[in-house]
């Protein structure tokens, strides 16, 4: 029996078809375990580049590199069954030509063994999406507020806020769905915006402070259990596992100090004499 056979992910025209259907439920993992966990209810799991704010404590995702992504796209498919993994290409690994973001994406997907690739940027990325999809690769769209524009955003805001300033996100909503992405995230962009693109584009919009009437939603794993120090306003935290995580070390930590860990249930004892 085939590897496919045996084991049925979830897979990009499957959830391009969830159009308007059920909403798509995505969180973001990067380790092996909570793979395992986020498999369980996700219809997707994305490696996103916030692994660096995450994982490393980076300011931004600039500092990123494709090595990383793939070492921990590699953790999430050994934790993970059924959803479809999509992993993020960082920043510099896509934007200098079409042609380096075939390369790097091939890496992503034979290294990892991903269903698909994430990208940001609408209008400008459109050609660059165009020939991935041509030459056999799924890809996610990234709109609205996209991180690793911050050195030319100046700041974390939100996108559409004004009406005026619509035409422009609505435009890279229309680039990306036309040039053959099967999904894409629309991030930190106005309600009433958030809700005409998805109105008005043929491919899944996946929300993340945008708007309940996304056919989909994504949150960051560690934002809405309560282990980021600072969230966004658009984040609703599920959990609040900080302070026990805290707890549990404060707890261990006055064990081991005064002698009480480990107990004689921990330790192993001398077998006998025969």
């Amino acid at each position: 029996m085939s590897v496919q056979a045996a084991v049925k992910r979830k897979t990009a025209p499957e959830i391009r078809s969830r159009k308007n259907g059920e909403p798509i439920v995505m969180l973001t993992s990067y380790h092996a375990h909570t793979a395992a966990l986020v498999d369980r209810y996700c219809d997707v799991i994305l490696v996103g580049d916030s692994l660096g704010n995450v994982m490393h404590g980076l300011e931004t995702t600039i500092p990123v590199t494709l090595d990383m992504m793939i070492l921990q796209g590699r953790a999430v498919m050994r934790g993970s069954q059924h959803a479809l993994v999509v992993v993020d290409m960082p920043f510099g690994s896509y934007e200098a030509s079409k042609e380096q973001a075939f390369h790097s994406a091939v890496r992503v997907l034979k290294e990892t063994h991903c269903g698909a690739i994430k990208l940001e940027g609408g209008v400008r990325m459109a050609e660059t999406i165009a020939f991935l999809v041509e030459r056999g690769i799924p890809i996610m769209g990234h709109i609205g507020l996209t991180p690793q524009s911050i050195n030319t955003l100046g700041s974390f805001r939100a996108q559409g806020r004004e009406e005026g300033s619509w035409a422009p996100i609505e435009n890279d909503a229309v680039a990306v769905a036309q040039a053959g992405a099967f999904s894409v995230v629309v991030e930190a962009v106005a309600e009433p915006l958030a809700r005409k693109i998805t109105e008005t584009i043929g491919i899944p919009t996946i929300g993340i402070g945008a708007s309940a009437a996304c056919d989909g939603q994504v949150l960051v794993l560690e934002d809405m259990l309560g282990l980021s120090p600072r969230a966004p306003k658009f984040v609703r935290r599920y959990g609040n596992l900080g302070p026990m995580i805290e707890a549990a070390i404060q707890g261990y930590a006055a064990d081991v100090r005064s002698r009480a860990f480990p107990g004689p249930e921990h330790v192993y004892g001398m077998k006998a004499k025969a």
